[in-house]
């Protein structure tokens, strides 16, 4: 029997009722994310403001705008993006009840059950595949870390480098995630277990039995609080977070307020995760644990006083790069609008690099900008090694963001000795002495902005030496050496060692 959405009676699969007939909102990356829990035949079209998009087949699901989805007969509209405020005004404004609107994080309630369970891969030390998690025997006094991909993004690499340092001072780490990816080989090389679940994207802590046989879990991101609403809380938890409030426009406030703390210890990226999670839950104790960041086979040289500054390979121009994804919450159309307030000459002195997937809206419009601006340069996405070797050879990162917790890419350029142009609303400003070891704006304010960069061109005599001094604050803060003394004194702190005990004992 069918059961439409109709009102606010819906309260999800422990009443019995079920949306039947999805709309879904985002044809991106979070529909690649999470179009696997939801039957074809119960789509009834996919929604997506790019025109490129719209009125085409996406497997084998109709594309529509979302004026004309909107008029199918629906039970429920599902949004499959972060840009949650947006989407949901947009529906509203369609005539779409608010009750009748979710979100990802809303399909544990709505269509999660014990028998749409998905397989579980587990990779031992040894890279050798089974087919079940780990159980009791193998888990019982081991360190779990929960991530919810194994892109190589800063998230998930923090979390391998707390992996990597539990397992060298004496711990024993399995590392597991919601998603594959390719972070996956790097820690299988390092010997570290690995378990890809994707049950994970839409269980709790309680549903996912073989989690509970660990003795501590250290969670990543706040992807992770609907996992952490049902828990076992015998088991220490540690909870990192590096969201900024951009992240938490699909969670709904209750949630988060009702957690159980017992047991958590809730850790956070700086002051922009710090105020995020403070504006939902008031009362919170929080931890600063800030990631550390591997130095590079590139640094060395800087490393034994041989810093390569990037006029040696750019026909004497000054090389500023922005690193990340293009979207407005990154901010890159400030810097182009900075730029393009620059007078000619000063232009023609600089090289400007925009580094990181390209194929958004914005991406595509700020190409579209830049035709005549051969000053700017949109590179697209680039691994590692790339983004090492560009800052190598940069003067500048510029960080023009509206909102970023702490970009591992500031970090990263200042271990590379390359001073850092700040947004504010960076969290990485925090640990910034403007004019010292770098140059902060006011976020979104273009014209700041460009007196930064035209001072940066003016003295670049100077770059070098607030480079030097930007080091040391990658030293102080940045490091893996500063993130293992503090990740380590956190997780002795949690209570993982009584845990041990009672499990040997239990074991005896």
């Amino acid at each position: 029997m069918r059961v439409c959405a109709g009102g606010a009676n819906i309260t999800g699969r422990r009443k019995g009722m079920i949306i039947m007939k999805y709309l879904l909102f985002g044809t991106g990356d979070y529909y690649e994310r999470y179009k696997k829990w939801f039957d074809k035949k119960d789509i009834l079209a996919l929604l997506d403001n790019s025109e490129a998009k719209q009125n085409m087949l996406l497997d084998d699901i109709p594309v529509l705008p979302p004026q004309e989805g909107v008029k199918l007969p629906y039970d429920g509209v599902v949004i499959l993006s972060f840009y949650v405020r947006q989407m949901r005004s947009q529906l509203l404004s369609l005539g779409v009840p608010e009750n009748r609107i979710y979100h990802f994080y809303d399909l544990n309630r709505l269509i999660y059950n014990r028998e749409r369970k998905k397989p579980v891969r587990y990779y031992d030390g040894m890279g050798r595949e089974s087919g079940t998690a780990p159980g009791p025997e193998e888990a019982g006094k081991k360190i779990l870390l929960l991530s919810q991909d194994l892109t190589l993004g800063g998230p998930a690499i923090a979390l391998f480098h707390a992996a990597k340092a539990l397992v060298k001072h004496g711990y024993q780490a399995v590392y597991a995630s919601m998603l594959d990816g390719p972070l996956r080989e790097q820690l299988l090389a390092a010997g570290i277990p690995v378990i890809v679940d994707v049950n994970l994207q839409i269980e709790t802590m309680r549903e996912a039995d073989w989690v509970n046989h660990f003795s501590l879990l250290i969670c990543s991101t706040i992807n992770f609080h609907v996992f952490l609403s049902e828990r076992n809380t015998e088991i220490p938890v540690i909870w990192w977070l590096h969201d900024s409030a951009f992240f938490y426009d699909g969670i709904k406030r209750m949630t988060l307020r009702s957690l159980d703390r017992k047991n958590m210890t809730v850790c956070a990226v700086g002051p922009v995760p710090e105020t995020a999670v403070r504006e939902f839950i008031p009362d919170v104790s929080i931890r600063k644990l800030i990631y550390g960041v591997e130095r590079h086979r590139m640094d060395e040289r800087q490393k034994n006083g041989e810093p390569v500054r990037a006029k040696e390979r750019t026909g004497q121009r000054i090389c500023f790069v922005t690193i990340g994804y293009v979207e407005a919450r990154k901010g890159q159309d400030i810097l182009i609008q900075a730029v393009r307030m620059l007078p000619k000459d000063m232009r023609e002195k600089a090289v400007f690099y925009l580094v990181g997937q390209d194929s958004s809206l914005l991406a595509c419009r700020i190409k579209e900008e830049i035709r005549h601006m051969p000053e700017c340069i949109v590179t697209g996405s680039t691994d590692r090694e790339g983004i090492h070797e560009l800052l190598d050879r940069a003067d500048v990162l510029i960080c023009p963001s509206r909102e970023d917790p702490m970009p591992t890419a500031a970090a990263e350029a200042m271990m590379h000795s390359v001073p850092c142009i700040l947004s504010d609303a960076v969290g990485t400003a925090a640990y910034i002495q403007d004019g010292i070891d770098g140059l902060i704006f006011h976020s979104e304010d273009v014209q700041g902005l460009a007196a930064q960069i035209a001072w940066c061109i003016r003295n670049e005599d100077r770059l070098c030496g607030m480079g030097k001094q930007a080091e040391q604050i990658y030293e102080k803060y940045f490091s893996l050496e500063a993130f293992e003394k503090d990740l380590l004194e956190i997780v002795e702190q949690s209570g993982v060692d009584s845990v041990c005990r009672l499990r040997e004992r239990h074991d005896d």
